[in-house]
């Protein structure tokens, strides 16, 4: 059975399992998902699923539906494409071993929750966010070592303010980084404020202080 992963600013707070025909998600009370946000059109959008295959449709929303960071109006699901709605990312997954039946799934405001199950808790260990598919900034030393810092916001900003400071920025084509303030290094050179493309497991270094790697598969 295919399920919904759903996660707000990087923390996975919901798993809906598709049960129906038709499913559908929008800010209104009686859709089957409802995401109590502003940004959320009443009916937002609709997903469509025969024989494990599911299909999502935009139901011409004010601020659109995304998958894989590109607006559609309809289109397939394959597994682990991630959609975003009102900047919130729900994570497909074709293949579930979730077992619940169908029924409606309400989020208080600016949150998720679920009717039917208990909600998942917080990935902040290593690994849990890559496995999503979420690229991270895995923390390597430092005071939060051990832990991923997701990079689901277009620009994320990590260090510690009079010290160093650097922006990790989403662009279409990759992840890109650059220096804001203070002694911040890639791979060991120092970087300043241009943007440079980031690339599997490079490490950046805060003033000495803290480690970390990009880490996104």
């Amino acid at each position: 059975m295919p399920k919904m992963i759903i996660s707000v600013d990087g923390v996975v707070i919901g798993q809906v399992a598709l049960a129906k025909e038709r499913t559908t998600l929008g800010r209104r009370a009686y859709n089957d998902i409802v995401i109590d946000n502003l940004a959320v059109s009443g009916e937002h959008a609709v997903l469509h699923m025969s024989d494990g295959d599911v299909e999502i449709e935009d139901l011409n929303s004010t601020n659109g539906t995304y998958v894989n960071a590109l607006a559609i109006q309809k289109q397939a699901l394959k597994d682990n494409d991630v959609i975003e709605v009102g900047g919130c990312r729900i994570h497909f997954r074709a293949r579930s071993n979730l077992a619940i039946g169908p029924g409606s799934v309400r989020t208080p405001p600016n949150e998720f929750s679920s009717a039917s199950m208990p909600l998942s808790s917080a990935p902040t260990e290593s690994g849990a966010l890559v496995e999503l598919g979420i690229p991270v900034l895995r923390v390597l030393a430092g005071p939060n070592e051990g832990q991923d810092v997701a990079l689901q916001k277009v620009v994320t900003t990590i260090g510690k303010p009079g010290v160093a400071v650097a922006v990790v920025t989403r662009r279409r084509q990759g992840y890109v980084a650059a220096g804001v303030e203070g002694n911040v290094t890639l791979n060991g050179l120092q970087l300043g404020t241009d943007a440079v493309a980031l690339q599997e497991r490079d490490v950046l270094e805060l003033g000495g202080t803290a480690r970390m790697q990009f880490v996104r598969i």
